[in-house]
C-alpha cells in the first residue's frame, strides 16, 4: 500500500522506487499484488508517460493514506501503551497569519508533547492547499475562503478588515472610515489571495471601484509603503504594535458600515485520518481560540 500511495503521488514507477528506495520491480510487483487482492485494476501503466489512477485507484489512494496514518500511529504509540503522543506532524498556515497563528501553538503543542517531532510550511492559500490535498501536510491554519473540494474544516476565529493609514493621513483623525472615503485616495494592494479577492469583493459590495497606485505580495512590505505616505492599505491582520518595520508608525481604523467578517480555520484533507499528534494539535488550536 506504501507502494500505491508513492506512485500516486509521482506519478511513476521509477519516482516511487527513487522515493522510497526500492527497485522499479519490487513497486511494480507491490502494484500487481494490490490489484490482486482487491480484484481491482487500480492503475494505467504506458511506458515513457508514467502511471494514472483509474476510479477505483482514485477512491484507494485517498483511503490509503488515512490508513498509513493509522498504521504509524499505531507503530509509534505501542512501546508505551500510547501514554505518549510521539511521530511527526507538519502543519501549514496562510504566510500572514503566520507570526500570530503559528508560533503561539507550535510552542504551546512542543511543550506539551515534546515527543512529537514538528515541522511547518508557511505559504499562499494555494500552496497551503495542494501540499494538504498531496499528503504533505497534516493540518494548515488558513482564511476559510475558497476551500476546494477534498478538504475539510474546523472554524477557529474570525477576523475584521481594517483600514490602514500613514499617521499623518486626514482620515486618520476620523474614529472610523467609509470605504466611500478611499476611493479617490492612492491603494497599495496586497495582491495575493485571499486578500485581493476579499478586498475586492468589499468594495464591489459596496458599489465602488478603488484606485489601486501599488501591487505587493509582501504583508510587512504593504504596511511599510503605507507608513511612507505612499497610499492606504485594508488589511486583515493586525500585529501587536502599530509601526513599520521601519519604526514609522501606522493608524488602523474600523471600516463602516461594517464589512464582514474573515473567517480563520483549520484545515486538512477530508481523506486522510488524522493520526493522534495531528488530532492533538487540532484540540489545542481549538482550546488557544476559545480562551
Amino acid at each position: 500500500m506504501e507502494c500505491f500511495v508513492a506512485v500516486g503521488e509521482q506519478g511513476s514507477i521509477a519516482g516511487a522506487a527513487a522515493a522510497l528506495m526500492l527497485s522499479p520491480s519490487a513497486i511494480t510487483g507491490a502494484l500487481n499484488e494490490l490489484e490482486r487482492a482487491f480484484n481491482a485494476q487500480l492503475t494505467i501503466r504506458r511506458k515513457a508517460h508514467g502511471v494514472s489512477l483509474t476510479p477505483s485507484g482514485q477512491y484507494v489512494l485517498s483511503q490509503a493514506r488515512g490508513l498509513l496514518h493509522a498504521a504509524t500511529d499505531l507503530q509509534v504509540m505501542a512501546a508505551d501503551a500510547g501514554n505518549t503522543l510521539r511521530g511527526k506532524v507538519v502543519i501549514g498556515c496562510y504566510s500572514s497569519l503566520a507570526p500570530t497563528l503559528l508560533t503561539e501553538l507550535m510552542a504551546e503543542y512542543g511543550n506539551r508533547h515534546p515527543e512529537v517531532e514538528l515541522d511547518f510550511f508557511a505559504g499562499t492559500q494555494q500552496e497551503i492547499h495542494e501540499r494538504l490535498l498531496s499528503g504533505e501536510l497534516d493540518l494548515a491554519i488558513a482564511y476559510d475562503l475558497t476551500v476546494p473540494p477534498g478538504l475539510t474544516r474546523k472554524r477557529l476565529r474570525e477576523a475584521v478588515p481594517v483600514v490602514v493609514l500613514p499617521a499623518d493621513h486626514p482620515l486618520a483623525a476620523l474614529d472610523t472610515v467609509a470605504l466611500a472615503e478611499l476611493v479617490d485616495e492612492p491603494m497599495i494592494l496586497l495582491d495575493v489571495n485571499p486578500s485581493r479577492e476579499n478586498t475586492e469583493m468589499m468594495f464591489s459590495a459596496a458599489g465602488l471601484t478603488p484606485w489601486i497606485r501599488f501591487r505587493t505580495t509582501d504583508f510587512e512590505v504593504t504596511r511599510s509603503m503605507v507608513a511612507r505616505g505612499m497610499g492606504y492599505s485594508i488589511l486583515v491582520q493586525r500585529p501587536a504594535v502599530d509601526v513599520s518595520y521601519e519604526g514609522r508608525p501606522l493608524v488602523v481604523r474600523q471600516i463602516h458600515p461594517a464589512v464582514r467578517h474573515v473567517p480563520i480555520s483549520m484545515v486538512w484533507s477530508e481523506g486522510v485520518r488524522l493520526s493522534r499528534s495531528a488530532e492533538a494539535m487540532l484540540e489545542l488550536s481549538l482550546e488557544l481560540h476559545r480562551r
